[in-house]
Parts: structure tokens; C-alpha cells; sequence
């Protein structure tokens, strides 16, 4: 192993948002991703087995949510610092996180180098909260990031939102009451729109831009 290899698990109950997340860490030679995990007591069993340096941490999950998670994270293992991400401005569950013992908390849409230099700060005992959030967390909402440059539909939006949460076509046509054919048609003009060859680079840019939030899964929502 590298000298000062920062050892990071990843924490979402969205497959698609894991596997953007995965990409993002690929890029940077001093970050190695040493697990995953869909809820929070995943995470936990993964923090006793890998014992990471830094948990990238989704706040609404089945199972356990990320606060208790990182309230437990903390407790258990004080070594290991939390970065909380999100898509959803929600205050009260953001400043709950924070109080649970998160060091930094950040917007799903970060760019991967901001993301880098928020895990190597958060190592060395440094917080890092996006500009966006602490406006919310004084009162004030932020705008909507970057929608109108790619001439998105209001359907496109949730078809992305979609793909984001890892459906297929046919989930996706189940989801929005559309048919098999439509809901094709609508990916492959989102990938165009996009200028990207596949969903993976599709979900990669929509989490980089703050394009849409992914949607939770009918069995999530039971």
C-alpha cells in the first residue's frame, strides 16, 4: 500500500450514485476505495472490517439512515471521519448530520477535485461544507444548478432522475406510466443532450451539475 493512501468507503443506497462516486475516486491516485455499502449498517460493519479513514455518507437510506450511522461511526470509531452527501436541501436532516459528528457535508454535485480535497481535509481533521449548503443553513435556498443549459424537458428530468437511481428502460416505463419505446426514446435524447456515449457518464455529469436528484425506489418508499 502507499505511503498516505487515504482509504474512503461509500455510502448509498442508489447504485448508480455509488458508481459515479467510484469513477470520481478512480481519478486520484492517493485515494483508494476500500468498500461500499447501501445503508448504514453496512457502513458500520465495513468500518469495523476496513477501518477507512474517510466515509462518504448519503443521509436518506433504508434500513439506517445517515445520521444514525454517523452518530454510531463516531462512536465506535473516532478515527474515521464522515463527509455527509446530499441531494435534497433539507435543513433540519443536514444540521442533524452535522451534530452527529459529520466533519464536512457537501452537495452530490461537486466536482470530483473538490470532492478530493474535501477527503484529503477531512483526513487531516479539516471541514469543508459546500457554499450552497451553509446559505441553506442560514435560511436562504439556493438556485437551481445549470438546468436550462442543456435544454432538458420536464419528462427528461425525470427519466434522468431514473436513471440516476440505476433503472432500466423497463423500470423506468413501469415508474412513469410510459411505454418501453418512450421511455428509450427519452434516454437516448437525454444522452444526446448531453453530449455523453452512456448512463454512467450520463449519471456522472447530472451529479457533477446538479442536474436532478435521483428518485427513491417504489420499495424504498413502502
Amino acid at each position: 500500500m502507499k505511503k498516505g493512501l487515504i482509504r474512503v468507503i461509500i455510502v448509498d443506497d442508489h447504485v448508480m450514485v455509488r458508481s459515479g462516486l467510484r469513477l470520481f475516486l478512480l481519478a486520484f491516485e492517493d485515494l483508494k476505495l476500500v468498500g461500499e455499502a447501501a445503508n448504514g449498517e453496512e457502513a458500520i460493519r465495513l468500518c469495523n472490517r476496513e477501518k477507512p479513514d474517510v466515509v462518504l455518507m448519503d443521509m436518506v437510506m433504508p434500513v439506517m439512515d445517515g445520521v444514525r450511522a454517523t452518530n454510531e461511526i463516531r462512536f465506535y470509531f473516532p478515527h474515521t471521519q464522515v463527509i455527509g452527501l446530499t441531494s435534497f436541501y433539507e435543513p433540519e436532516m443536514i444540521q442533524r448530520m452535522l451534530d452527529a459528528g459529520a466533519i464536512s457535508f457537501l452537495l452530490k454535485s461537486i466536482l470530483a477535485t473538490e470532492l478530493a480535497q474535501a477527503i484529503r481535509a477531512a483526513r487531516n481533521g479539516k471541514s469543508t461544507i459546500s457554499p450552497e449548503i451553509q446559505d441553506l443553513l442560514r435560511g436562504r435556498r439556493p438556485s437551481p444548478l445549470h438546468l436550462s443549459e442543456y435544454n432538458l424537458s420536464a419528462r427528461e428530468r425525470e427519466v434522468l432522475a431514473c436513471v440516476m437511481s440505476g433503472m432500466s428502460n423497463a423500470e423506468i416505463a413501469q415508474e412513469l406510466v410510459i411505454s418501453l419505446s418512450t421511455a428509450k426514446f427519452h434516454v437516448s435524447s437525454i444522452l444526446n443532450k448531453l453530449n455523453v456515449s452512456n448512463r454512467a457518464e450520463a449519471v456522472s455529469l447530472a451529479l457533477q451539475e446538479g442536474l436532478v436528484a435521483p428518485i427513491p425506489s417504489k420499495k424504498d418508499r413502502k
